[in-house]
């Protein structure tokens, strides 16, 4: 991998203009999440847009809305998309969340979300608004998914496992309901540190599943990993 771009099977995205680099979360969340009958797909807080890239290449007909409020980011998830086989059906948006007013209902949200609530603020500017909740509080996605969902659309994040409780309380308090979660080890001997969890507005019985990255030793990946990732990956 280059410093300034992660290349990918099918596309390459570039990162030197984005506090926030490719990493493993995004590839996790835009690899794992159920794309099946969608057609309309937004991506909240799109950074780089490598999970607006990565859902149309799963969804060979769906239409890929992203938005980003960081100006930076803005003008290379832009760019990224350009440049990608699938620029086509994919739409990016400079702006907040908050103030979108789509005119489609979604069939999936999804969201690499900033998590920092109550921790010290980056020195950078830009840094801060990736990582902090300052500009995208928990209930805001929430809110903004139950009103902007179609009837069976789902909302899918990945957040650390410390904020899982918190986030699946406040989400049912709203009439959103945990459905699936994947627990993310790093490696088989520690706890899990991330966890994706998808959401609908109808309550269901949730599937619980597990992942671990690698066997033990450093890049040494485990097949589930691998089974999971291959069509991006250009290691496996």
């Amino acid at each position: 991998m280059s410093r300034h771009f992660f290349q990918f099977k099918q596309f390459n995205v570039y990162h030197d203009k984005c506090a926030m680099k490719v990493g493993t979360d995004g590839i996790l969340l835009g690899a794992w999440t159920d794309v099946s009958k969608c057609n309309h797909i937004l991506d909240v807080g799109t950074g780089t847009g490598v999970i607006a890239i990565m859902m149309a290449q799963r969804c060979t007909n769906a239409t890929v809305h992203a938005i980003e409020v960081e100006s930076n980011a803005f003008d290379q998830a832009l760019a990224n998309i350009n440049n990608c086989p699938w620029s086509d059906r994919i739409m990016v948006l400079n702006g907040m969340v908050q103030n979108f007013i789509p005119k489609v209902k979604y069939d999936l949200i999804i969201s690499n979300p900033p998590f920092f609530r109550n921790s010290l603020k980056a020195p950078i500017a830009n840094r801060t608004i990736a990582r902090h909740t300052d500009n995208l509080p928990f209930e805001d996605l929430i809110h903004f998914s139950v009103k902007n969902l179609s009837l069976q659309g789902k909302l899918s994040i990945i957040l650390p496992v410390s904020e899982f409780r918190d986030f699946t309380n406040l989400a049912a308090n709203h009439g959103l309901y945990l459905i699936r979660e994947c627990l993310i080890k790093p490696v088989p001997y520690k706890t899990a540190k991330r966890v994706t969890m998808e959401f609908s507005l109808t309550s269901q019985n949730v599937t619980r599943e597990q992942l671990t990255i690698e066997s033990g030793q450093r890049h040494d990946y485990t097949p589930e990993y691998k089974k999971l990732t291959k069509e991006f990956y250009t290691i496996f």
